[in-house]
């Protein structure tokens, strides 16, 4: 039987990059999807081209994509938002389904920031939904990424809020609370493991 396909997300800056890891400790597979978006759009053939000729040429220079460009144009408008998401999401999905079939934990954790977006939540088994306040979200991504409160903020307006996210939670799937400390999110996180395992064995 496949492996339990659980959708871990929450808006920039909530810290599910911090919740994976934790799983991840515990020896849970993660799949990380902006990590497999950035891959690919470094080695797909079709997405490369796909992507040069929406944003036009010089978004590659000499085969290497040109990132901080990309991210100008793609959140400049929504518009090119939904186009860049329209083009890696199915490339994403593809390489994410050949990765589950070889997964045998007995749930493995796909971590992507516009699961309900994309509507890539309707495939998973469960949800978990990491949140917190809007203004730690801002700080935290600001001291990480570099970016002023305006970039910050204008890549958050490309995002559904938490509360549209939490419209389609359904029972049994989880949110946790990441406005804490460390040992707050720990604890949390043991509790949905030991849960997500109860499940598996119940299946």
């Amino acid at each position: 039987m496949p492996s339990k396909h659980i959708g871990l997300t929450g808006s920039i800056g909530a810290g599910k990059s911090t919740v994976a890891n934790l799983f991840a400790a515990k020896g849970i597979p993660v799949y990380v999807a902006d990590d497999a978006a950035k891959r690919l759009m470094a080695e797909s053939p079709s997405l490369k081209a796909a992507i040069e000729e929406f944003f036009g040429p010089g978004i590659y220079l000499d085969g290497v994509l040109q990132r901080k460009e990309l991210a100008a144009k793609a959140f400049g408008s929504a518009e090119a938002t939904a186009r860049i998401n329209a083009l890696v999401h199915p490339a994403v999905h593809d390489d994410f389904v050949a990765w589950h079939h070889a997964q045998t934990s007995p749930y493995i954790l796909r971590e992507a920031a516009i699961l309900f977006e994309s509507g890539t939540f309707q495939t998973c088994d469960a949800i978990i939904l990491v949140e917190t306040t809007r203004e730690l979200r801002i700080e935290r991504v600001m001291q990480r990424a570099g970016m002023n409160r305006a970039e910050v903020e204008q890549r958050m307006a490309r995002q559904w809020p938490d509360a549209k996210k939490r419209k389609f939670l359904k029972e049994g799937d989880f949110i946790v609370e990441n406005d804490s400390d460390q040992a707050h999110l720990e604890k949390q996180v043991e509790v949905l493991h030991a849960e997500l395992l109860r499940r598996c064995h119940q299946a």
